[in-house]
């Protein structure tokens, strides 16, 4: 019984790195994953020691617990119970759905990954491409509002630019959890994008299963505090106005919350605004039909060429920012003293009225985004030459047309944000960048709208059309 037994050298390869793989597994691994979730449990310690509304437990939650709780929960599984009745589905088939569904909006939040990583990336990319202003800072109400209260950001959406502008802005005081579009659901962007707490939602899907699933999940994470930024509006704007708001966040939201008994909800207006919105043209273009579609792989073409030639400027240090974006945070207004002053109670009304009363609690914040929307130099030049109709106007009369606009805004209460206290100074930097994008030409001292760059122009005028008209 001591004799010896021969095996071919590639299986004693094989079973010696099996060997390994399993103690390293054993041994090994359990002691690097205590090694790096000690060091970000002292990190995740530091910031909220820093932070005015802290990290809720929530979000350090294990992912698969999250996925569990979502797709266990009750409304879901009566959800699922009813539909499998009404349309003869097996309910293993529906429950696979609800699995699917899960895991594609439940995120997969990293505190080291969103302060280390991703703040310092969305911080330089924004002082890079502009001249970033805020009208009127977090710090001023933040630290009077309840610490334990759900934080939630509505603002108007002008590009994609907004995601990275707003968390940075706001991170020294919390972290925000963003509900973002299928064009984020690419390798490896999708990854880094959960790992910032946000979610990704399928904007125009009217499938009811998928709209319960994430309903449930907004409502789970605004119970339980998690601090969140909407775009009412529900999409960009493609014409440049602030859009009627959709409701279906909002009503998430709030069909649940008993104000008596639930932590409050405090929605934060916000407006934002830019000399020059990157996708202006392509927005634009989505709003005519006849327009000829164009392939993923064209945009790719399109938006490398953009990129390339502004290396170029760079390196002939001939480059220059893309003008102003502007940030202005507005009066909190809390949904607990809302629902107390109107003696509402959503939790308990029925839906078509629960949806009336949504839709006006909507309208309020719309105005109040409106009203915060700051007004940049290039916005207030292009209302003066689009009001022309292509009429020329000297270089005095415009400037004497934007004293008067300008007066007339503030005078309605309006946000006019202009660095320099010679507001001329920088209406001029606006006239320049666009004679520079021939949207204006000049001759001698006279100016006029370029031939075709109408619309171009009347879609900055109209982000504070609601002042104009």
């Amino acid at each position: 019984m001591s004799g010896s037994i021969t095996i071919p050298f590639w299986l004693f390869l094989l079973l010696s790195t099996i060997a390994i793989l399993m103690l390293v597994q054993r041994y090994l691994f359990p002691g690097i994953r205590w090694f790096f979730r000690k060091k970000i449990n002292h990190a995740i310690d530091e910031l909220n020691e820093r932070l005015n509304i802290k990290i809720r437990p929530f979000q350090l939650t294990k992912r698969q617990v999250l996925l569990d709780r979502l797709i266990h929960d009750p409304k879901v599984l009566d959800f699922v119970h009813q539909q499998s009745i009404d349309d003869e589905v097996p309910r293993q088939v529906l429950m696979e759905k609800v699995q699917r569904y899960a895991r594609e909006i439940v995120p997969a939040f990293n505190a080291y990954i969103y302060y280390r990583l991703a703040y310092w990336l969305s911080k330089k990319l924004a002082m890079l491409l502009y001249k970033v202003r805020v009208k009127t800072s977090t710090d001023k109400f933040v630290k009077q509002m309840d610490p334990n209260a759900t934080i939630v950001f509505v603002m108007n959406h002008r590009s994609n630019m907004d995601y990275i502008l707003v968390s940075f802005l706001v991170s020294k005081n919390m972290t925000l959890s963003y509900a973002v579009g299928e064009w984020a659901r690419v390798w490896p962007l999708q990854g880094l994008i959960k790992s910032m707490g946000a979610y990704f939602v399928r904007r125009n899907s009217r499938n009811p299963l998928y709209r319960r699933v994430l309903e449930r999940y907004i409502a789970m994470a605004t119970k339980e505090g998690v601090c969140q930024a909407v775009f009412p509006e529900g999409g960009l704007s493609r014409d440049g106005r602030i859009r009627a708001p959709k409701l279906g966040f909002l009503d998430y939201m709030l069909r649940n919350y008993h104000f008596e008994k639930d932590r409050d909800v405090i929605f934060v207006p916000v407006g934002i605004n830019y000399d020059r919105v990157l996708e202006d043209r392509t927005l634009l273009r989505s709003l005519n039909p006849n327009a000829e579609s164009r392939s993923n792989w064209f945009s790719i073409k399109t938006t490398f060429k953009f990129w390339r030639h502004n290396m170029k400027l760079a390196r002939k240090h001939q480059w220059k920012r893309f003008g102003y974006a502007s940030v202005s945070f507005s009066q909190p207004i809390s949904c607990k003293e809302y629902c107390e002053n109107h003696g509402i109670n959503f939790s308990k009304l029925e839906s078509n009225k629960r949806f009336e009363q949504v839709a006006i609690f909507a309208d309020q914040l719309m105005h109040e985004i409106e009203k915060a929307v700051p007004i940049v130099p290039l916005v207030l030049i292009a209302s003066i030459l689009v009001d022309l109709d292509g009429q020329s106007i000297t270089g005095n009369e415009l400037k004497l047309k934007a004293r008067e606009l300008i007066q007339l805004i503030e005078q309605k209460g309006g946000q006019i944000l202009f660095p320099n206290p010679d507001k001329w100074v920088n209406l001029e930097g606006a006239l320049e960048m666009l004679l520079l994008r021939r949207l204006v030409e000049k001759e001698v001292d006279e100016y006029r709208v370029a031939p075709e760059s109408e619309a171009v122009l009347d879609y900055y005028r109209n982000s504070i059309a609601h002042w104009l008209d």
